[in-house]
């Protein structure tokens, strides 16, 4: 398991910054030029225990330093995750690649939620519904794509008649 640290967990977060990041030497290093930008990525991994995270057995900061090109400018962003996997189960390389990926993914998501199922725009506020709501919003997504689905949107209209929506949960 590796799991990107957002800022709504605020004491993990300091926890987290607070650690002994200038003794630990950078892992990993990339640099990429695409769209217009250029993006340095530079990794660090420290062996932790007793965080505020059950199990966690690393902490990931990934420091990415961006700059339009043709600018001077560079806006600098860190990022924490923290996996229970020891040093030995996945290298830095390993770990930079899961942080890429799971950035595009959790994009790629959030879009196909946001526009397609509207889910930002939701009106529902209580209890734990939003939640639920969004729960029920991922099996749909999930339910469509395994069914071979690759534009959840086309899915959605294609399954509007009831018709359709029971033949893709196997009722005849």
């Amino acid at each position: 398991m590796v799991t990107a640290v957002k800022s709504n967990q605020p004491k993990l977060s300091l926890q987290l910054s607070r650690l002994p990041w200038k003794q630990a030497p950078v892992m990993d290093r990339s640099r990429h030029r695409a769209h217009g930008r250029e993006e340095v990525r530079e990794l660090q991994v420290v062996t932790v225990d007793g965080l505020l995270f059950p199990h966690a057995r690393q902490v990931v900061r990934i420091r990415r330093r961006r700059r339009r090109i043709g600018t001077r400018t560079w806006s600098t962003e860190t990022v924490y995750a923290v996996t229970d996997l020891e040093a030995h189960q996945a290298s830095p390389a390993e770990l930079a690649a899961w942080s890429r990926g799971h950035s595009i993914i959790e994009n790629k998501n959030h879009w196909v939620k946001d526009v397609t199922f509207g889910e930002d725009a939701g009106q529902i506020r209580r209890h734990h519904t939003p939640a639920v709501m969004s729960a029920l919003r991922d099996l749909a997504r999930a339910a469509l794509h395994r069914a071979g689905w690759a534009n959840i949107a086309s899915a959605r209209r294609a399954h509007t008649q009831s018709e359709a929506t029971l033949t893709l949960h196997g009722i005849p």
